[in-house]
């Protein structure tokens, strides 16, 4: 896009320009006004279409003038103009971050050195990279609320990646059809393949659903999109996200509980969705990282050793310790439900 911005005269190229930025910012938060909609309404299974929007608490149609995306909550103050009702404040964060994530595809191709983005090859990617990032917003949204992933994100996203990539096999960094659809199916066998086996051993070793199945599903589309290289290195990311999420609010649950605070049941969906992102807008850069880390840490083998080492041995005695008390509580659980007694006539009461 540089190049054929600079063969206009500036003004013109400096117009287009912004005219480009400006339509993208606000067609990405008309599409995250629509998204809030989707996050609340398809885990209750209702229409995404009908109703229109209306306020919760007196139920009144929103108009169109009050529903003007990111805008309207801050000319509202938050509140619905008619009852006064508190309106979330996440519903303009939603808004505003899917403006940027729509800006940064479309920058991903018109100029990606500015904010450093890994380079799309080709225009006609952009729309299906924008229907990737509003579905990641959906879906991390869905599991933070109802710890639920959608099917019809991992499955349809899957498939049409598949497509996708037959059709245009540059984003898989492919010169023909048969090879780019191959290399999305490895992808997607390898993605399904790894999350299949890290929910079985989690199960075994845990004693209970460690790790959803519709975070595995989700895996395969990440495996058929970006490659299992990719896939390997968004697994990478997202544990490492996960685990500043975890300990995170484990020590805010400490700091209102004390040490009575339950164990905190934390969905992956959230870190997955980021380390995807993450690795779709700066992945080259993580590349580089970690082979200046890993050429790093060959000149300081005896350094890294010595610290590597007793921190691995530190965390490993803190993970069986875990794993302990968790088999332990879900054991105590189980011996506890087959204890309690059943009622005697368990159809008391749905006799008239």
């Amino acid at each position: 896009m540089n190049e054929w911005l600079i063969g206009l005269p500036e003004e013109q190229a400096l117009w287009l320009a912004r005219v480009s930025i400006a339509f993208v910012l606000c067609l990405g938060a008309i599409i995250g006004s629509f998204l809030n909609v989707c996050i609340y309404r398809i885990p209750l299974g209702q229409s995404v279409s009908v109703p229109r929007s209306h306020c919760f608490g007196c139920g009144k149609t929103i108009p169109w003038y009050f529903n003007i995306p990111v805008l309207s909550w801050f000319f509202l103050r938050g509140k619905c103009a008619y009852c006064g009702s508190e309106i979330s404040v996440r519903y303009p964060v939603i808004e505003a971050l899917t403006a940027v994530l729509f800006l940064l595809v479309f920058q991903m191709w018109g100029n990606p050195a500015l904010f450093g983005l890994s380079r799309l090859q080709i225009p006609e990617l952009i729309p299906f990279y924008w229907l990737f990032v509003a579905s990641t917003v959906v879906n991390v949204m869905i599991d933070l609320d109802h710890r639920i992933l959608l099917d019809r994100i991992s499955l349809g996203g899957t498939l049409l990646t598949l497509v996708a990539s037959a059709a245009f096999p540059v984003m898989q960094g492919q010169t023909t059809l048969l090879a780019g659809l191959g290399h999305a199916v490895l992808g997607a066998v390898v993605g399904f393949g790894t999350g299949f086996l890290v929910a079985w051993a989690g199960e075994r070793i845990f004693l209970q659903d460690a790790f959803g199945f519709g975070d595995v599903k989700w895996m395969m589309l990440f495996g058929a999109l970006f490659g299992w290289k990719g896939f390997f290195y968004i697994l990478l990311i997202a544990a490492g996200v996960g685990l500043v999420m975890g300990l995170c609010a484990m020590l805010a649950q400490r700091a209102r509980a004390g040490l009575r605070a339950e164990p905190l049941a934390i969905p992956f969906g959230p870190a997955l969705g980021t380390g995807a992102l993450l690795w779709l807008f700066w992945g080259h850069w993580v590349t580089r990282g970690l082979e200046a880390a890993v050429l790093w840490a060959q000149a300081r083998q005896g350094l890294v050793l010595a610290v590597v080492l007793p921190v691995l041995l530190l965390l490993s005695i803190w993970l069986c310790v875990r794993i302990y008390f968790i088999r332990k509580a879900v054991r105590e659980e189980e011996a506890a439900e087959e204890l309690t007694p059943l009622p005697e006539n368990p159809t008391d009461g749905d006799h008239p």
